[in-house]
C-alpha cells in the first residue's frame, strides 16, 4: 500500500509571519555577534582608531568641578556635600548634624564680630566665601576643626561658589 502523504498548505499570512520571524531572528543573532564571522573579523571591526599619544589629555580627578554653578541650588547642595554635615534650610536632603546649622544671612555677622575670629572678610559675602575656601578661619562653637573638606576652592567653580553664598546670605536665624 502506498502511504498517503498529508499534503500542508500555508496561507500567505503565515509564509509572511514565518519569513519575518526568521529575519528577526537573524538581525538578533548579528547584532550580539553569534552569526558566524570569525573571532578575528569581529575584533577587527570593533577597533577604532586611536589618537597619538601626544594628543591624548588626561583629566586628573582632581580637577573636575563638583558643580558648575547651572544646577539648581539644591543640586548644587548635594553634588557638593553639604547636606552629608549641614542643616541648610529650604533644601529638603540637607539634614547634616557634623556641621554647624547654615543660617548665614544672620550668623555671619555675629561671627564676624566673634573675638575667636581669626580670618580676614571684612562684609558677610566675604565671610561665607571664607569658611567655605578656608573654614579652619572660624571654628563655630561646639564643632571640630578639620571637619569640612579645605579643597572646595579647587572642586567648586566661581559661578557655583557665587550662587551659594547668595543662597546662604538669605537664610535667616528663625527662633
Amino acid at each position: 500500500m502506498a502511504a498517503k502523504r498529508k499534503s500542508i498548505q500555508f496561507n500567505k499570512e503565515t509564509i509572511i509571519i514565518f519569513l519575518l520571524m526568521c529575519v528577526v531572528f537573524l538581525w538578533t543573532l548579528q547584532r550580539i555577534g553569534l552569526d558566524d564571522q570569525p573571532q578575528e573579523q569581529m575584533i577587527e571591526q570593533e577597533k577604532v582608531e586611536r589618537p597619538k599619544e601626544e594628543t591624548v589629555k588626561v583629566v586628573e580627578k582632581a580637577l573636575v568641578p563638583l558643580a558648575t554653578g547651572k544646577e539648581p541650588i539644591d543640586k548644587i547642595f548635594v553634588q557638593s556635600g553639604c547636606t552629608a554635615c549641614h542643616m541648610i534650610p529650604g533644601i529638603r536632603v540637607a539634614k547634616g548634624r557634623e556641621g554647624p546649622k547654615l543660617e548665614l544671612g544672620t550668623t555671619a555677622r555675629r561671627r564676624l564680630a566673634d573675638p575667636n575670629y581669626r580670618g580676614q572678610a571684612e562684609t558677610d559675602w566675604e565671610y561665607v566665601q571664607e569658611s567655605i575656601l578656608y573654614p579652619g578661619a572660624y571654628i563655630v562653637e561646639g564643632y571640630p576643626d578639620h571637619v569640612m573638606p579645605r579643597w572646595y576652592g579647587q572642586k567648586l567653580t566661581a559661578g557655583a561658589l557665587d550662587k551659594i553664598i547668595s543662597y546662604l546670605l538669605k537664610i535667616e536665624e528663625v527662633s
